[in-house]
């Protein structure tokens, strides 16, 4: 089983019932009991809750923030509609890289840094990992465009600064022969099963396939609104995916209701899962959920859809990251028609 880390003043453990207890506890603060499961929409928007309503930590030598620093427009931010606008999974990212940087540099002020320092800072941290400097450089740039904006200062020392190079695919998309694998390892009647088709077939993000339920079906259509980006999305059933739906035996709101009370699957719990019987069933490393959501978007693109056909099912609000995976299937086409032309020169 993968283990993950706690949320920042998460505390969690089980009673002697053996029912998981959590708690925000941060020092100044009340201890505040947060609804479960771990990672469930419930218990992030408990937490965010939570973690607004605490009390910032004071900075060495001093009882409260200081108008000017950094410690000042991260806490306006988090206010802001460019902070509260995003999904709680989100939220909970974005606030863990910036409370890492605020930890070393909140006393800074605003006005006086520059980008030699923006280099210096991004620099030290892409010597243990490029991909934390690289995300920390983009909320940086949040940040400093609304210090523009809410007259902080007058330019922006971000726009100078040197990008991080850093190449990354993710999560692997799943070819395949790694889904006739699984599906091979995982017959229909399975959990397992049951999740790969759901978002094998959806396109879903976790934290909506977690979600996705019998109440959205309606003439053929799975209609549900996204959770990250408030749109709605219908979706046509797809051949494979209705004989999985028909073995359910017990019925929920739910498609991928928990075993225990048919309550909601968190959506890390179903990241785990998956992962977990990805592994069980032998593919390679790097399978996950979120790899499937690509698959699809391949399989779409590879039947010649357009982005905006594939945005229709998938969600996406970004083109150019769907363009990626209509650029990867036409470099494959266009290879192998180069190289049926060369062929036909043999002998």
């Amino acid at each position: 089983m993968v283990r993950h880390k706690l949320p920042q003043y998460v505390q969690a453990f089980r009673d002697r019932h053996g029912k998981q207890r959590l708690y925000f506890r941060r020092l100044g603060c009340p201890r505040t009991p947060l609804p479960g499961p771990l990672f469930s929409e419930p218990f992030y928007i408990a937490y965010h809750n939570a973690m607004a309503g605490a009390p910032e930590k004071p900075s060495a030598g001093s009882s409260k923030t200081m108008a000017g620093t950094m410690n000042a427009l991260i806490a306006e931010y988090y206010q802001s509609s460019a902070f509260t606008s995003k999904a709680p999974t989100t939220q909970s990212t974005y606030r863990n890289q910036l409370e890492a940087f605020r930890k070393e540099h909140g006393d800074g002020p605003v006005a006086e840094i520059k980008t030699k320092h923006i280099d210096a800072i991004l620099g030290e941290i892409a010597k243990k990992s490029t991909a934390q400097a690289h995300k920390l450089r983009k909320r940086l740039a949040t940040l400093f465009r609304l210090a523009v904006k809410w007259e902080y200062r007058e330019d922006n020392p971000i726009l100078n600064a040197d990008r991080v190079k850093h190449n990354t695919k993710g999560w692997e998309t799943w070819e395949e022969e790694n889904i006739a694998t699984y599906r091979a390892r995982w017959k229909i009647g399975t959990t397992q099963r049951l999740a790969l088709e759901i978002l094998l077939n959806t396109g879903l993000r976790v934290s909506d396939a977690v979600r996705l339920g019998p109440q959205h079906l309606k003439d053929g259509y799975h209609i549900i609104v996204t959770q990250k980006t408030k749109k709605q999305v219908h979706i046509p059933m797809h051949p494979d995916l209705r004989p999985v739906l028909d073995a359910i035996t017990d019925k929920h709101l739910t498609y991928l209701a928990t075993a225990y009370g048919g309550r909601m699957r968190s959506s890390q719990g179903l990241t785990n899962a998956v992962i977990d019987a990805a592994k069980e069933a032998g593919l390679p490393p790097h399978r996950s959920a979120h790899g499937l959501r690509k698959a699809i978007c391949v399989r779409l693109a590879e039947v010649g859809c357009d982005p905006y056909e594939i945005m229709a099912i998938t969600g996406h609000q970004n083109l150019a990251e769907v363009m990626t995976y209509i650029a990867g299937v036409n470099v494959k086409k266009k290879a192998k028609g180069a190289m049926d032309k060369l062929s036909t020169m043999a002998g």
